[in-house]
């Protein structure tokens, strides 16, 4: 019963709501665009409970929550792939997905990462405007002796202007920028008594386990800031805040995914549905708030995961939308046949993957 209360109805709610948003997306601009779409199923396999609407379209739960689908009409099976045994009549044309036009195909598509990414605007916007955001002035509060900010020279009372040419609002930023740049040189500007003063300091390399039980190799300069305050915006600068933060995280994913292809990040970070089920429990204890701060982060990583260019994903249809741009006309159908099954063995793969790495982290299977 714990288990269940206190880990799967969390994962489960987060999970639904994210998916929900992210189909939505496909089917919104579907219907815009003339599209007869004919199941939205949160789940995968057998169907629990449904209803058809009164368009035809049938709104379902499956067996296995672990995604969704919009099936349009016109697509062989939910990946989207055109239906080529069938032949439509000129009726069926004008609503089956695969004959319309590609702008309008590629919106389609396209929509769903879009949703994640404005869910988390939304998301992060009404925390920002209910709540307040968290903001630390980006002063230096004390620094740690032999800390590789102290043999630079930060002192106490610096306040951080830029580093790497970024430019620098609050503490929270040179955090993000320092973490991901272990051990390697970074060029800073601090104010000092009214003048901007030059530096160049290199992280410090340490590996620290968080309270999920992963374990991260971060960057530290090993100093601290003042106290975290909670600044509130009116509506609209709240979404300007949210917008604004949403790319902070969208960059500081790529930058996070860069290093671990190029091999300066262990792949081990990666989580996987046993991780997220056991944070979603974690973050759900801690509050709503926190847990709509958590359902945005994810949101937005659902939307970027979806836009690579990988066969199966919406990035791997807009990839081939963008081939049939160039060419003039579509793929063959074997050139896409086996894309998907490439696209297909690596989504598995990497399901494999992360799984493995949340049952390796977790102390009962550890």
């Amino acid at each position: 019963m714990d288990i269940l209360g206190n880990y799967l109805i969390p994962f489960l709610i987060v999970l639904t709501v994210l998916v929900f948003v992210h189909e939505f997306g496909h089917y919104w601009v579907a219907r815009r665009v003339g599209v007869r779409v004919e199941t939205f199923s949160i789940g995968f396999g057998p169907e629990i409970v449904g209803i058809t609407d009164r368009a035809g379209t049938r709104w379902k739960f499956s067996a296995v929550p672990l995604g969704g689908y919009v099936k349009m009409f016109g697509d062989a099976n939910a990946s989207s792939q055109p239906d080529a045994e069938r032949e439509f009549t000129a009726d069926e044309r004008k609503v089956a997905f695969p004959f319309k036009r590609l702008h309008q195909r590629a919106a389609v598509v396209a929509a769903g990462p879009i949703a994640n990414f404005v869910f988390a605007v939304v998301a992060l916007g009404a925390v920002f405007a209910l709540h307040g955001q968290p903001y630390t002035p980006a002063v230096v509060g004390e620094v740690q002796e032999g800390s590789a900010a102290a043999q630079a020279g930060v002192q106490a009372g610096d306040r951080f202007v830029a580093i790497d040419g970024t430019e620098i609002e609050r503490f929270e930023d040179v955090q993000r920028i320092v973490r991901l740049n272990p051990d390697d040189q970074l060029r800073i500007v601090v104010q000092r008594e009214g003048e901007r003063v030059p530096l160049q300091v290199t992280p410090e390399t340490r590996t620290v386990e968080d309270r999920f039980g992963n374990t991260h190799t971060i960057g530290l300069l090993g100093v601290t800031g003042s106290e975290v305050a909670y600044k509130r915006y009116d509506p609209a600068s709240a979404v300007w805040e949210a917008g604004q933060q949403t790319v902070r995280i969208t960059g500081a994913t790529l930058q996070a995914v860069g290093q671990i292809i190029v091999g300066e990040r262990s792949a081990d970070q990666l989580g996987g549905p046993v991780k997220i089920a056991q944070m979603s429990g974690e973050v759900a204890d801690t509050g709503l708030t926190n847990l709509v701060w958590f359902m945005a982060v994810l949101s937005i990583n659902l939307g970027l995961v979806n836009l690579f260019p990988i066969p199966m994903l919406d990035g791997g249809h807009l990839l081939f939308y963008a081939i049939e741009a160039v060419r003039g006309r579509p793929l063959g159908e074997r050139a896409q046949e086996y894309g998907f099954r490439i696209g297909l063995a690596l989504v598995l793969t990497l399901l494999v993957f992360v799984t493995w790495n949340d049952l390796v982290q977790l102390t009962s299977f550890g």
